[in-house]
């Protein structure tokens, strides 16, 4: 397997594949990877002859200092992992932060038509400025035909779409469902920081998701709002941070619904000290 830690080696790797005419599929990640993210590579063979996966903990989508050191580095692991699914039609990009920022650690600023203000935008400052940075900067570098992302962070696919539009960036983003545990748990990177007691409470999360789809069928966006901050304050080891129905196009809160859009639900809670989001289609 491929391994490059240098900007300038990924992407003459990426350019002598398509001076082949194979295409290149991009799954670009944090790294800690699970199953989820392994479902999202196997897509990427599937549509495409190569695959690349970034690993790079990127310092400028954190909002908290505490958590960016925390965050789990585990290449070797990573690349053991990725090994179960091919050895030679993909490819691994672990960069430093000095090849991806050099000496300017810092983000662009970004609008995403009003995306990045709603939920995530709203409670993690600066959150979209980097991410926008970082895969901005990655689709650049390694030139991808496709890229790949999971709807678990359903915000994020919708702006990186829109990064794509409004710079005409020359890539498809595909969006991938939800990868889950036997339990319910949308898969993440930080699920293994969870304490054994926050573990087995975690996937009321997405119980309540499920329940909230049911009772959205005919009741109102706020009805069920209320009733789902009503069940979390019965479940002591979840805080809930939010709870929003958005309008799956636009990400603004619903208020009357209407049969000609889409809705999701979207949580945000605390386990401890560990953030989960998840997310469930409505209709």
């Amino acid at each position: 397997m491929k391994i490059f830690h240098n900007k300038s080696e990924v992407s003459d790797y990426v350019q002598h594949l398509k001076a082949n005419d194979d295409t290149v599929g991009f799954v670009p990640t944090m790294g800690a990877l699970h199953q989820g993210h392994l479902a999202l590579v196997k897509k990427g063979l599937k549509d495409n002859n190569f695959v690349v996966v970034s690993i790079f903990v990127n310092p400028t989508q954190f909002d908290n200092s505490e958590d960016l050191i925390k965050y789990p580095r585990t290449l070797d692991a990573d690349v053991a992992l990725l090994k179960t699914v091919s050895e030679t039609q993909i490819a691994v990009y672990a960069p430093t932060v000095e090849d991806i920022y050099g000496d300017n650690v810092q983000s662009e600023s970004f609008k995403f038509d009003g995306l990045e203000k709603e939920m995530e935008g709203a409670f993690r400052a600066g959150h979209f400025d980097g991410v926008g940075t970082i895969v901005k900067r990655l689709f650049e570098i390694v030139t991808p035909n496709r890229a790949y992302f999971g709807e678990k962070d359903f915000q994020q696919l919708q702006i990186i779409k829109k990064l794509v539009e409004l710079y005409h960036i020359d890539v498809e983003v595909i969006g991938c469902p939800i990868h889950r545990d036997p339990d319910g748990l949308a898969m993440s990177s930080r699920n293994t920081r969870l304490t054994k007691e926050h573990r087995e409470a975690a996937p009321f999360i997405y119980k309540t998701l499920k329940s909230a789809k049911i009772k959205f069928g005919t009741k109102s966006a706020k009805y069920v709002t209320e009733w789902v901050e009503r069940q979390f304050e019965k479940e002591p080891l979840l805080e809930l941070e939010y709870i929003i129905i958005a309008d799956t196009s636009t990400l603004k809160p619903v208020k009357r619904k209407s049969n000609k859009k889409t809705y999701r639900a979207f949580i945000a809670a605390y386990a401890g000290d560990i953030r989960l989001i998840d997310n469930i289609a409505l209709n």
